[in-house]
């Protein structure tokens, strides 16, 4: 699992700095979480193909979460796209691209599919035979969800040993690989423990964008491999952060501890503050594993 931090900055673009969007790279699949201006740029610096992106999750309609998707799909057309495009978003967001497309008379020759949310509770948005892909409910000033993705456990791996040993025929070997037990020709039942081991422990990654402190959304984030929470604000503008509904580095913390996730990551930084390091050692009083999201950075798990 490898998330690229495309833009990780409240509000405004800077010279040095962009909104809010991330790739997810899980079991072969490229998601694209928000897509705040600048975004397709950000996407040439850090050498990701366009091609590889099919899915795009917005979580809110305010301008630094998806400002980006109107230049990336014109973008995608000019360089002839074949492939379907999925965007998942609030109710509106179709209204809002058509109609950019249509004034400018600029419909692209791919599918665009939209999947509008409107849904208040946890809804799966996307599965496959790898991974599951669902929304949660945030508490922002405008509808808003969060998007946590899972890893499907993965086959057993054969222990060829083993198997050579009892000499399995190869036409079990698929059922050996998803779990089942062995019954040998003379009747004995070689249990699945025996014959192949454990497949790797699956990840997961929650992403929660602008919200308030709510303890709401730990039921949905509970033991997550990753967290990526918003913290606008330090604790000294803690009011700020209750009137404009955002979350302080002490508020996600105090999360990634109830939720009991492995890692924290935080971004979504006010640019009002000089260095993003007080960031950590604010969020450090609750909570140890703490990386510090930045644009262009790429963190593997």
């Amino acid at each position: 699992m490898k998330l690229t931090i495309l833009g990780c900055y409240a509000a405004t673009p800077r010279t040095l700095t962009n909104p809010t969007s991330q790739v997810l790279e899980i079991r072969n699949h490229h998601f694209l979480i928000d897509c705040g201006e600048g975004t397709q740029v950000q996407l040439r610096k850090q050498k990701i193909k366009f091609t590889k992106i099919n899915r795009v999750f917005i979580s809110h309609l305010h301008g630094d979460h998806f400002y980006g998707l109107i230049g990336l799909i014109s973008t995608f057309s000019l360089l002839s796209r074949a492939n379907d495009l999925h965007i998942y978003g609030p109710k509106g967001i179709q209204e809002i691209i058509h109609l950019q497309l249509r004034l400018s008379e600029s419909w692209p020759k791919f599918d665009l599919i939209f999947h509008e949310l409107t849904s208040k509770e946890s809804q799966v948005l996307y599965e496959d035979d790898n991974v599951i892909v669902s929304s949660f409910p945030l508490k922002h000033r405008v509808y808003t969800n969060g998007f946590l993705f899972q890893e499907k456990p993965s086959e057993r791996k054969l222990d060829m040993n083993a198997v050579l040993n009892y000499e399995i025929e190869t036409c079990y070997f698929q059922n050996i690989k998803n779990g089942k037990d062995i019954t040998l020709d003379d009747g004995r039942i070689i249990p699945n423990s025996d014959l192949s081991f454990d497949p790797p422990a699956t990840k997961s990654y929650a992403y929660c964008s602008d919200t308030k402190y709510t303890e709401s959304i730990i039921p949905y984030i509970q033991m997550a491999t990753v967290l990526y929470h918003e913290s606008t604000f330090l604790e000294s503008e803690e009011a700020l952060a209750k009137k404009t509904m955002h979350a302080t580095a002490k508020q996600a913390a105090m999360i990634a501890q109830k939720a009991g996730v492995s890692q924290l990551i935080l971004g979504h930084y006010s640019t009002r503050y000089p260095s993003i390091d007080a960031f950590k050692i604010e969020a450090k009083t609750h909570f140890d594993a703490i990386l510090l999201a930045d644009d262009g950075l790429q963190f593997e798990f």
